[in-house]
C-alpha cells in the first residue's frame, strides 16, 4: 500500500526537542520533494518545511528558522524533522507531504495521517 506515516510526536514542556519522522511505504522517496505541513483547529495550515529531492535545498516558514532542521536518509526512505527549543505555539497536527514539484507548485502526491505535537508552558 502507497502512504506516508509520519511518528514521533508528543508532549513536551516549552524549551523541549522532538523528532518527527516521515516514512514512505510502497514507493521510493527519492524523486519527491518532502515537505512538512501543521494544522491547528480553527487555523489555515502552515507550510513548516520543505526539502528538494534535486540538490537537497532546505526550506523553512520564518516562525521555525533557526529552531527545526529537515533532513532525509534516503536509504531509510524516511525524512526528519528535527524540533529543537519547542514553544506552545508550535502545538499542532503535523503532517507531511510528497510531492515531485512540491517546493516550487506545493501540489503533493501522497500525504500522511498526521502527529500530533503538543507543547506545555
Amino acid at each position: 500500500q502507497v502512504r506516508l506515516v509520519e511518528s514521533g510526536g508528543g508532549l513536551v514542556h516549552s524549551g523541549g526537542s522532538l523528532t518527527l519522522s516521515c516514512s514512505a511505504h510502497g514507493f521510493s522517496s527519492d524523486s519527491y520533494d518532502i515537505g512538512w505541513f501543521r494544522q491547528t483547529p480553527g487555523k489555515e495550515r502552515e507550510g513548516v518545511s520543505c526539502i528538494s529531492s534535486r540538490d537537497g535545498t532546505s526550506y523553512y516558514a520564518e516562525s521555525v528558522k533557526g529552531r527545526f532542521t529537515i533532513s532525509r536518509d534516503r536509504s531509510k526512505n524516511t525524512v526528519y524533522l528535527q524540533m529543537n527549543n519547542l514553544k506552545p505555539e508550535d502545538t499542532a497536527v503535523y503532517y507531511c507531504a510528497a510531492g515531485l514539484r512540491l517546493v516550487t507548485t506545493l501540489a503533493y502526491d501522497y500525504w500522511g495521517q498526521g502527529t500530533q505535537v503538543t507543547v506545555s508552558s
